[in-house]
């Protein structure tokens, strides 16, 4: 059924256009690179806390440009990957949060997108897009009502809980990376790895099976990346690395707990060792990028899925609590965590390099969205951008002429809150009625509501927001009621007092 409709895609695609477009002749490789759970602060290059380490990446920024407003799409891994991945926001799917997993088998993802352009696509870590735990309305669409826990409603989901082959793996495997457009995958989280291709760079041999593959679950991240990379260095790729860090459980290696013998609470020195990790495998990236001559002609976006979890009380939370929400990581200087529409929660570190195309050093304040890459990975290759994608194409704003990426409006709804960003004005409306405007190029951004002062503005706000909202699914602003938690959020917070 997938590719049924794939095909009809492209095929409705070739008669409108009239004749397929050709792939570059010097297309450039692709890499994104999805951090899990890390907030701003804990990219050094902002300079918001001391105690960060990241010079690779912070080289990454000194290379090529700098996003002091990145936005994700959603303060939640699942439904922010979806609008990653699609170039659209999530709800016009029908995806607004985790239990609508899994992201729908007729989504046009950017692997088959860059596939159809002459590309390799690989992916490499967390893929967080097929059925979960949550997933009961998918589980009863596919009868599978017996797997449902009825003492505490759940369906065990692969994300959660590996299966052997039985009827809930069976169904699962329809939405794995290989069913999504990926020709290369090295798909798992910790351990357990869904693979057709070795950390050695060799071809697996069907049947595809779940292995055991040994060590620190970052470090195996950034193997199976170089082995791609190794095995696909002559021919144009697109490679999607999700690494499962400084996402809880939290877990590191003396090697690189030992980078920060400061005194500091022990969730954040396991959650900056692991973002140090991170920053290792993207310098040893670069280094294979430069020794092949590819480096130049290789885009790298890096960002995150959303904003730190703080669960408010950071440095309450022992460290031995395994499932605690709090990874170490930091969202200064801004307000909220994961789950907010704050920026805290949507507002997440975010650069963009392209040696051979953007001028290094740029610094760019005017917001971006994680949904302009893939408009802009398709322009790189050549490609028509589709009119159903949200995002823009970045390149002509970041090449080596000039910075000229344009104000625009972004939106977001998740849960029961609604929130849009035009220029530096900012309106949140919570589905209990309650709405702020705030002013972020102000030092004090979403820590002062300015709606009394400026009724105007907010209202002219409110009407784009309601506006937009009608377009998704399901419609309307206030689609969903506010639960226990957001509210918990914005009275810790007061964001909209």
């Amino acid at each position: 059924m997938k590719r049924i409709l794939q095909n009809l895609f492209f095929l409705v695609g070739i008669i409108t256009a009239g004749v397929a477009q050709e792939r570059k002749a010097d297309a450039p490789n692709v890499i994104v690179i999805l951090m899990d759970d890390m907030g701003y602060a804990d990219l050094g290059i902002y300079g918001q806390e001391k105690d960060t380490n990241t010079p690779y990446l912070d080289q990454l920024a000194l290379d090529g440009v700098l996003c002091t407003a990145g936005y994700i799409t959603a303060p939640q891994c699942a439904p922010s990957r979806v609008g990653l991945l699609t170039g659209k926001h999530q709800q016009r799917a029908g995806f607004d949060a985790i239990p609508d997993l899994p992201m729908g088998l007729d989504q046009v993802t950017i692997a088959e997108r860059m596939k159809e352009a002459g590309y390799v696509t690989g992916m490499v870590g967390k893929w967080h897009l097929c059925p979960g735990h949550w997933s009961i309305p998918w589980a009863y669409e596919n009868e599978l009502d017996e797997h449902i826990s009825k003492e505490y409603p759940r369906f065990p989901g692969q994300e959660f809980l590996l299966t052997d082959d039985g009827p809930v793996e069976e169904k699962l495997r329809d939405y794995y990376p290989s069913q999504q457009g990926f020709d290369e995958y090295f798909y798992g989280r910790s351990q357990q790895y869904w693979r057709n291709f070795s950390l050695t760079g060799k071809t697996l041999g069907t049947p595809i099976k779940w292995e055991r593959e040994e060590g620190f679950r970052t470090d195996i991240k950034t193997e199976a990346a170089l082995s791609f990379i190794e095995r696909n260095k002559t021919n144009p790729f697109f490679l999607y690395l999700a690494y499962y860090a400084p996402h809880t459980p939290l877990e590191s290696t003396p090697e690189y707990l030992e980078r920060f013998p400061e005194e500091m609470v022990e969730r954040r020195r396991y959650g900056l060792s692991m973002i140090s990790a991170v920053d290792d495998g993207v310098g040893k990236i670069r280094k294979l990028l430069q020794e092949n001559g590819i480096d130049e002609n290789t885009i790298i976006f890096f960002l995150s899925d959303n904003g730190a979890p703080l669960d408010m009380t950071m440095a309450d939370e022992p460290f031995n609590k395994r499932f605690a929400v709090w990874d170490g990581s930091k969202n200064t200087p801004w307000i909220g965590e994961k789950g907010m529409l704050s920026e805290g929660g949507i507002r997440v570190p975010f650069v963009v390099s392209w040696p051979g195309t953007f001028k290094g050093g740029q610094v760019c304040n005017q917001p971006v969205s994680a949904l302009d890459i893939m408009p802009t990975a398709l322009a790189a290759a050549g490609q028509n951008i589709p009119e159903e994608l949200d995002g823009v194409d970045l390149i002509p704003s970041f090449s080596k002429k000039a910075n000229t990426l344009q104000n625009r409006d972004l939106f977001w709804r998740f849960w029961g809150q609604g929130a849009m960003r035009r220029d530096n004005w900012k309106y949140v409306h919570l589905s209990d009625g309650r709405n702020a405007l705030f002013d972020l190029s102000t030092d004090a951004h979403e820590a002062k509501n300015l709606i009394d002062k400026y009724p105007e503005k907010a209202a002219q706000l409110q009407i784009a927001l309601k506006e937009w909202s009608n377009e998704l699914t399901p419609r309307g602003l206030n689609a969903t009621p506010l639960i226990e938690k957001e509210q918990t959020w914005y009275n810790f917070y007061q964001l909209l007092e």
